[in-house]
């Protein structure tokens, strides 16, 4: 099964609405609405098996020197196949292509980002997601995820 990452169109938006929702419900991702993903789709990559989007990631841009990956998502069925270090691997790309140096991101699942190359981090470092994000959040004052770090060369 042969995974293939390009980036996203209006086309797939529909897709992420439910993949990303899926995850939202069990409350392991912040919820995207259809007009944020539209507007954010030049953002977006996805994996696709057999024509199927069967995963998603985006990088947004948080400083001059700081982007975050976010929307992570593979499909049940499709995960444990090696489809989220492809994406990873394009968005690490992606954020090479644009001259960023730091990558970082705020996850429950440290093992697999610790296997693609990243460190564990206090997300405090991160001043730049606090104000732009976590103010939102309802999880703000207790956050449970873990912030983890990828310096590029």
């Amino acid at each position: 099964m042969q995974a293939v990452c390009r980036k996203a169109t209006e086309n797939d938006i529909e897709t992420l609405v439910d993949l990303i929702a899926g995850y939202a419900e069990k409350g392991i991702m912040l919820p995207r609405s259809r007009d944020m993903l539209k507007r954010q789709i030049h953002t977006f990559v996805v994996a696709e098996v057999s024509g199927e989007v069967v995963g998603c990631g985006s990088l947004t841009q948080l400083g001059a020197d700081l982007v975050e990956i976010r929307s992570l998502g593979i499909s049940e069925g499709y995960k444990g196949l090696g489809i989220g270090s492809k994406l990873v691997d394009q968005l690490l790309h992606e954020a090479k292509e644009q001259n960023i140096p730091k990558v970082m991101a705020l996850t429950y699942e440290v093992n697999f980002f610790e296997k693609n190359g990243f460190t564990i981090v206090n997300k405090e470092i991160f001043p730049e997601k606090v104000w732009t994000d976590c103010i939102h959040c309802p999880k703000q004052h207790a956050c449970d995820e873990i912030a983890v770090l990828r310096m590029l060369n």
